[in-house]
């Protein structure tokens, strides 16, 4: 009996065994793996895409998806840029607002925008999502004039480039303002995922249409809010990376959007929905980080590190189909 346990406790967190696994192997492979300036960049290095999975959770979990999440970030991110470089000189106050504001602004326009498309207009989400891929990062490129904007006042890297909490093994601050940013808003969207009635909502839906409108839910509603959030923190991404480089450039987040969907789906989602969780899509994100960050601490390729990320995706959507054939069965 206690066999059985320890084989479906195993089993049922197999996202959880790997992450420490991978963290074992890189730490008995390179020490530095475990410093703690090496932890503080690792969760620095997971913020962007632990926004972007957070989101897109929920569009996935509907039943759809979202591949513009990249091109959302850019746009946002230039907005934020060009915003921040006609005010001039501001103080931190300021620009926190400035940035948070276009992120929410900006998400709520395009989320709004393509979701209302999916759920009022009928469009596949693959196709309408690759069509904002495409039109915002032209888009990105049309504000910023083709090029970075930049001479930014200082303040505006408030969101991604300030550390707190001074000491003697980091002078220039320990804890990243990007990680406690992302904290909240992750926290958040697992609350509103997990523990409220749109939650409960989301998965009807992504299970079954029909039976969730003959329940009583606005379909269509549910789609359209899902999207926006999605949308929004995607758009948060993209002014926490701006805010990080301190200008902002309409070619960043390129390919993030396969970075978020294999972090969702590592974390347990189902690409066919109905199924999927804020909390664990972490997981995920926090196995592909460990990749990047103990490949570049072994001097390996770049170019591996995208086929070992792609043999990755490969292997955790064969689970995830492997998974609903034995539920069918049984």
């Amino acid at each position: 009996m206690k066999n059985f346990d320890i084989k479906k406790a195993i089993s049922n967190n197999v996202i959880v065994v790997f992450l420490i696994l991978l963290c074992l192997f890189f730490g008995v492979m390179n020490h530095n793996f475990f410093s703690s300036i090496n932890i503080m960049n690792l969760l620095s290095q997971m913020c962007v895409n632990a926004l972007l999975a957070s989101g897109l959770s929920f569009a996935i979990i509907l039943g759809g998806i979202d591949i513009s999440v990249g091109s959302q970030m850019a746009v946002t991110g230039v907005v934020a840029a060009l915003i921040a470089s006609k005010i001039g000189s501001m103080n931190t106050i300021t620009a926190l607002l400035v940035l948070i504001l276009t992120a929410i602004v900006i998400g709520c326009i395009t989320g709004g925008i393509i979701g209302s498309l999916i759920a009022y207009g009928g469009l596949i989400p693959m196709i309408c999502t690759l069509a904002f891929l495409t039109m915002l990062r032209g888009l990105a490129y049309i504000i910023s004039g083709g090029g970075p904007i930049y001479g930014l006042d200082s303040n505006f890297g408030c969101l991604g480039a300030r550390r707190l909490i001074v000491t003697e093994s980091f002078p220039n601050g320990m804890i990243p303002t990007s990680v406690i940013f992302t904290v909240i808003i992750v926290c958040l969207m697992h609350f509103l995922l997990s523990k409220t009635i749109y939650g409960r909502h989301v998965f009807a839906v992504g299970s079954n249409k029909n039976v969730a409108h003959l329940a009583g839910i606005d379909v269509k509603k549910v789609t359209l809010i899902g999207h926006i959030l999605c949308a929004v923190t995607a758009s948060m991404a993209g002014v926490v990376t701006a805010s990080k480089l301190q200008n902002g450039q309409p070619n960043i987040g390129e390919g993030y959007e396969m970075f978020a969907i294999a972090s969702c789906v590592l974390g347990g989602t189902s690409l066919i929905g109905g199924r999927g969780s804020v909390a664990r899509a972490m997981f995920g994100v926090a196995v592909i980080a460990v990749i990047n960050n103990g490949m570049n601490l072994l001097n390996i390729s770049a170019y591996w590190q995208k086929v070992v990320i792609g043999g990755i995706i490969i292997i955790a959507v064969l689970a995830d189909t492997l998974q609903q054939k034995r539920a069918s069965k049984n």
